[in-house]
């Protein structure tokens, strides 16, 4: 039985220091005998402190009414290492505090999902010795050492780890970049679930488009209307830009609700695009109101991924708020909805173009619309038709 009177006014294991309990008389030979110290494993902490969480400051392990008000934990989120230790032993311990009457449910997580890693190539030097990226450069095509100018052997790409020595300081990274480059990178470069190599040239590229994301923003301020205006009546362009930034900020919550960052990213990309390739209209009125509408969609929605970018965006764009205290914007559905629809138009079975046209156009218009297509033409070459099947919304083959 573990001692009462233990003491942790100094680190480490009180036991070690325990007076009586750690030296005893041998109980099958009666001589002096140690007895093991090591007597809890670091996985009974972490295999229930979520239920902890619930009421932390309780005399006892947990309450009840708190567990069962937060738990089940909605989503978490961990490498694939956590499956074989961590939530198999969570699962355990759910279980078994189910049945001491510690918490009132079987599972303890309602969702997972589980992260890839970020990896790096592996050098060794001459000596056999793990190498850090930065003792090695490129010379004349050939990794070698950085100081000595001795070859070096690449080796595969791997999860970084520090026995290995394939890290990149994430100081220097910040140092050179800033954090928010190194959170855009790690977004974009593929999907969370997968690995992500990281790589200089991929830095450089999330670092530029930060630059050309502020000069977005603060490059034309005359082009915007002022923080607050209400919407005016919006001519052809301006309608063009505003139903694209709706359906950007509609495809980016979805994305984020759904953990696909990389797409949330991607994007992001197209609506800075567009708003590059803005031409305004006659009314300066409507483009300017457009334009900022578009900008400030944008900002918000890079804001949870480059959050100190965004917020000196957001103070550029005249706001005295916080971006991360402004409610989320909420997309038009009237505006998500597609107008015109591309569908393919084959020739006896087979595809020689496409037609784009309303999307409530009828079967007749879709017929007339993809017989007078000049690659239609050409592949009827004079022949009779003698069937036009319309599936609407998706294809036309046209039967000589």
């Amino acid at each position: 039985r573990l001692p009462d009177d233990v003491t942790f006014d100094r680190p480490g294991n009180p036991l070690d220091r325990h007076p009586t309990w750690k030296h005893v008389d041998c109980p099958r030979c009666g001589k002096p005998a140690t007895r093991e110290t090591d007597t809890f494993d670091t996985f009974v902490d972490s295999s229930w402190y979520f239920a902890r969480f619930c009421s932390p400051r309780a005399d006892v392990p947990t309450l009840r009414e708190a567990v069962d008000y937060w738990l089940p934990v909605d989503q978490y989120i961990g490498g694939v290492e956590h499956a074989i230790l961590h939530l198999l032993y969570s699962r355990y311990f759910t279980r078994a505090m189910r049945g001491t009457g510690h918490l009132g449910l079987d599972e303890p997580f309602a969702g997972l999902f589980t992260q890839g890693m970020v990896t790096h190539e592996t050098y060794k030097g001459a000596d056999g010795r793990w190498l850090f990226p930065e003792e090695v450069k490129l010379l004349d095509g050939k990794a070698v050492h950085a100081e000595t100018g001795e070859p070096v052997t690449v080796g595969p790409i791997e999860s970084m780890s520090k026995s290995k020595k394939n890290v990149v300081d994430p100081t220097a990274i910040i140092d050179q970049y800033g954090a928010d480059t190194a959170r855009w990178f790690i977004l974009s470069d593929s999907p969370p679930e997968r690995d992500v190599q990281w790589s200089e040239s991929g830095a450089e590229g999330a670092w530029r488009f930060t630059q050309r994301f502020w000069r977005l923003v603060t490059g034309e301020p005359d082009s915007l209307c002022a923080a607050g205006t209400p919407q005016p009546a919006l001519d052809e362009a301006a309608m063009a830009l505003h139903r694209t930034a709706h359906r950007a900020l509609a495809a980016v919550t979805d994305d984020l609700e759904n953990l696909r960052f990389n797409r949330a990213v991607a994007h992001v990309y197209e609506l800075a695009n567009a708003i590059s390739a803005f031409a305004p209209g006659a009314d300066t009125a409507a483009a300017g109101w457009a334009r900022r509408e578009a900008i400030e969609f944008m900002v918000l929605m890079v804001a949870p991924m480059m959050p100190h970018l965004a917020e000196e965006c957001w103070h550029a764009l005249g706001h005295d708020t916080l971006a991360v205290d402004t409610a989320w914007p909420v997309a038009d559905p009237a505006l998500l909805v597609e107008d015109s629809v591309t569908i393919a138009v084959q020739v006896n079975g087979k595809r020689r173009d496409e037609l784009t046209i309303a999307r409530d156009a009828d079967n007749a218009t879709v017929e007339r619309a993809a017989l007078a297509l000049e690659k239609v033409e050409k592949a009827i070459d004079g022949k009779a038709v003698r069937k036009v099947i319309v599936v609407p919304g998706k294809i036309v083959n046209i039967v000589v």
